[in-house]
This record gives C-alpha cells, sequence and structure tokens, in this order.
C-alpha cells in the first residue's frame, strides 16, 4: 500500500510543470500622490510575448483592507495584449479631503495578473501580483520638505544598551542600509523597515555596533537612495549630514 501511494505522488509530481514567470510589471516601485492632483497614472507592461494577460488592480490601507475610496483603481480590470504595455490609473474622491491633512496616509496599490487559459493538460498555473506603497501628501506638504528636509529631524535616543529611531516629521521614510561610517562596513544585525510620521522604532543589535557616526540610506520620492549621517554621543545621536547620490 505505501509503495503504492508513494508512485502516486511521483507521478504527480513529474507530471505536473510549474508556470511561475510573472508577466504583468508596474514601471515603478512607489507612488507620491500629491493632495493638488485628481489622478495618477502609471504604466503597465505585460512582459509575456506570446499571450495576453488581465490587470486586476485594487487598494488596500495601511492595514492591508480593500478600500473602495479615498482612492480607486480605474480600470479594475484589464486586458493587455503580449508585449503591450498599459496604464492604471490611481483617482482621487471626494473623500479624499477627509484625510489628515498634517501628515501623510499611507495606502497599497495592488496589481494582480490573471493568466490566460492554458490547453495543455497537467499544468499548473500561479498568478503573481505587484503590491507597492502609494503615499498621499497633502498640499500642505507637497513643497515643505525642500524648506525643511525631514530627514533631517531623525534621532536616535538611547534606550538601555540600544538605539531607538524616531521620525518627528510628517512623513513616512523607508530605511534600506546602515553602515558603521561613511564608506564603512555594513551593520550585519540590520533590515530594511518603514517608519510612520511620529513613530519610533528600536535598531536591531546594540548602540556599540552602530558605531559613533552611522550612516543610513533611505529610499526617496524617485527610488533614490540618498544617505544620512548621523553625530552620537553618548545618550543621542542627530543628523548632520545629507548626501543625495547624483544620476
Amino acid at each position: 500500500m505505501f509503495l503504492t501511494v508513494r508512485c502516486i505522488l511521483i507521478f504527480f509530481v513529474f507530471t505536473f510543470s510549474l508556470v511561475t514567470n510573472a508577466a504583468i510589471s508596474l514601471q515603478q516601485s512607489r507612488v507620491v500622490f500629491n493632495g493638488d492632483k485628481s489622478s495618477y497614472s502609471l504604466l503597465v507592461i505585460n512582459q509575456n510575448n506570446h499571450a495576453p494577460y488581465l490587470a486586476q488592480g485594487w487598494i488596500e490601507d495601511e492595514k492591508g483592507n480593500r478600500e473602495q475610496g479615498p482612492l480607486l483603481v480605474l480600470p479594475p480590470i484589464q486586458r493587455i495584449e503580449p508585449g503591450e504595455s498599459s496604464q492604471v490609473k490611481i483617482q482621487a474622491l471626494p473623500a479624499v479631503k477627509l484625510l489628515r491633512q498634517d501628515r501623510e496616509t499611507l495606502f497599497y496599490l495592488n496589481l494582480r495578473e490573471i493568466p490566460p487559459k492554458i490547453s495543455e493538460g497537467n499544468t499548473l498555473q500561479i498568478a503573481l501580483q505587484n503590491r507597492i506603497k502609494v503615499f498621499y501628501r497633502p498640499v500642505a506638504l507637497k513643497n515643505h520638505e525642500l524648506a525643511s528636509p525631514w530627514h533631517s529631524k531623525l534621532m536616535l535616543t538611547k534606550r538601555d544598551t540600544h538605539w531607538q529611531i524616531t521620525n518627528p516629521s510628517e512623513y513616512y521614510i523607508t530605511l534600506v542600509d546602515a553602515q558603521v561610517s561613511q564608506n564603512g562596513a555594513h551593520i550585519a544585525k540590520f533590515t530594511p523597515f518603514m517608519l510612520a510620521p511620529g513613530a519610533s522604532e528600536m535598531l536591531p543589535g546594540n548602540i556599540n555596533d552602530y558605531g559613533k557616526a552611522p550612516v543610513f540610506t533611505y529610499l526617496n520620492d524617485y527610488g533614490g537612495r540618498p544617505e544620512i549621517t548621523f553625530n552620537c554621543g553618548s545618550e543621542h545621536c542627530n543628523v548632520i549630514n545629507n548626501k543625495i547620490p547624483r544620476g
């Protein structure tokens, strides 16, 4: 009996092929939706040169709950021909005015590919999904960043043997890397994370792991990776430099 079941399982594994190549892709990794705009359009590409795919889109809130407003994806579903591109639009509804106007609000744009049916038997298809952050930025904050850079407000505070990082600004910040100094070694225990406006988080590892002038890399509005350098005392670290890479 055991032998029979085993043979059936082997047959199942070897007679089913798995299709996992992503076809539908977005041409950017994040969206900043400025409050003075009514919509935002993104380029969507079908990277499969042989088959049409459907692209189904929707918006989720910060907790992953599907939203019917204040932002809406249009069209909610569309067909994209092989190797062709299209656009998906994030449309602001009147309820967007009810969002907080003194800080950013985070949403997620989801775009799921729906593959065509395959006539060949014994093929298992997996529908992949793009999910990117959408930051709604109120009008009052649109030009504020240039006058008072938010990243200069970041602070590290000693908590026992660890650093706590605090973001007192009105903007979300995503930190993707950390080094002990300019051109220094990467901090092995550091893992990327995002800080909400006004939020704090304990950094992994202990204070000694970060040295006296740690350098953090963050994602800007365009997907670039500028660096910010801190100067650390015994109890606090303050930003002393902002280095924006060219190009």
